[in-house]
């Protein structure tokens, strides 16, 4: 028998789409956890990273492969795995006292010990003080830790933690991270074992022993990382920047080709989008143009200058990929001709250029306008391209997706869109 907390074999994940075929979202995944060991899932949105905790945590069931903890397989919530939230997902109507509570009630342990150990793990995360405190008067980084205590007290072998610090401010996600990360060095916590989602490229260098980084669409492990460097570790030292770069170089690695197919959609109408704003996009590439940039720059240098984080500028980056203002490789950003033009222009020319990379690079977009034309009103339903999106993608999907051609084809003036009407058309309604 394997000596590993975790492991996950051959695992995938699929959701049923409109038309009865199904959605890859996770595929061929397979990995372990060690006991000591605190281990990191780094990739993009879509990436599927918290649809396997919730695999690992027995709330959802794969498609194929499976998860087995200590040995067995998980087919529903086993006892000796706990989860925190992004989103603090604690009752406002019960205390501190009562919300951390409340997992060991439902364990079904005498009153006296839910009562130690709820106070044990309230003064362990440094709440103390706090235990008659509703949550309405405790700030988000208190919220947090009233998560943390009630996922410990459960004294949970493996601890799971989706993205838990990425709702708070900059300053209070730091002492919580630093507080979180004292107590297991000091053996202090409950557990033996640790998975912490995150798209913050530095939190996870920071925390972590090992990280292991997904594509999407669907997620696959593409790149799996050991850390090795000694706690408290920082974050100017050459050692973890050379880690930081080396996972934006595996992040935006191109894919490697597949063997033809013989499938084919309606020609790349269902490439998904990222929704981000035209100004977004010109703000990129005003920001590559300027010094000290000049039209290309490192990935990890211009998100830590913008003050972003990978899953805010990746999609910005991607958009300028998709329409050809920029190619992405090695961890970095360079700037077309194009996107250069574009950054020269006035706010006429720029629209111009932008319309004409849209039309020739989204087919989405270049669809739309041209079923507008063919018809003699030259009006659509947006509902006519949701559901061809919905034979492809997932209802939430496609939403976006429209969403995104929607913004950008206003920005463009490629065509219109009236909310009140739901339609599309080639003029704006008067």
């Amino acid at each position: 028998m394997s000596d590993a907390l975790l492991e996950i074999h051959s695992l995938a994940k699929a959701f049923p789409k409109a038309g009865g075929e199904k959605l890859l979202v996770l595929d061929d995944i397979n990995l372990t956890l060690a006991d000591g060991e605190i281990l990191g899932l780094l990739g993009r949105s879509g990436s599927g990273k918290s649809t396997l905790l919730r695999l690992i945590a027995g709330l959802s069931e794969p498609t194929a492969g499976g998860v087995n903890y200590q040995g067995h397989p998980v087919v529903a919530p086993p006892p000796g795995i706990a989860m925190v939230f992004q989103s603090f997902a604690l009752f406002p109507w019960l205390t501190v006292l009562e919300n951390v509570e409340l997992g060991l009630e439902a364990a079904g342990l005498p009153d006296a010990e839910i009562r130690q150990r709820a106070l044990a793990g309230i003064d362990l995360i440094g709440l103390d003080g706090y235990e008659s405190a509703y949550p309405r008067e405790l700030s988000g980084g208190m919220r947090q830790r009233v998560g943390f205590a009630r996922a410990l007290v459960v004294h949970p072998n493996i601890l799971l933690m989706d993205e838990p610090f990425s709702a708070l401010d900059v300053l209070t996600s730091e002492t919580l991270r630093t507080d979180f990360l004292e107590l297991w060095e000091e053996g202090r916590l409950p557990i033996k074992g640790v998975i912490l989602v995150t798209h913050n490229i530095e939190e996870a260098v920071l925390m972590c022993d090992r990280v292991i980084v997904f594509s999407r669409d669907p997620g696959r492990v593409i790149d799996e990382i050991n850390i090795g460097l000694p706690q408290p570790r920082d974050r100017l030292d050459p050692a973890f920047r050379e880690l930081v770069d080396r996972i934006y170089v595996s992040l935006t690695a191109k894919p490697a080709p597949t063997a033809p197919t013989t499938v084919r959609h309606v020609p790349g109408i269902d490439m998904s989008l990222p929704r981000v704003s035209a100004n977004a996009i010109a703000g990129l590439i005003e920001a590559l143009a300027r010094p000290p940039y000049n039209g290309k720059a490192d990935l990890p240098v211009i998100a830590s200058a913008l003050q972003m984080e990978v899953d805010d500028l990746f999609p910005i980056a991607e958009a300028l990929q998709i329409m050809r203002f920029a190619e992405i490789e090695g961890g970095d950003i360079k700037l077309s001709d194009v996107g250069r033009q574009f950054a020269d222009g006035g706010v006429d020319e720029r629209k111009a250029i932008f319309q004409q990379q849209l039309l020739a690079h989204v087919p989405l977009a270049a669809h739309i306008r041209r079923v507008l034309h063919e018809r003699a009103n030259h009006v659509a339903p947006r509902s006519r391209f949701r559901s061809e999106l919905e034979d492809h993608m997932t209802a939430e999907g496609a939403l976006h997706t429209l969403r995104a051609v929607t913004a950008w084809a206003r920005f463009a003036e490629a065509f219109a869109y009236d909310a009140r009407s739901d339609k599309f058309s080639l003029e704006n309604p008067t």
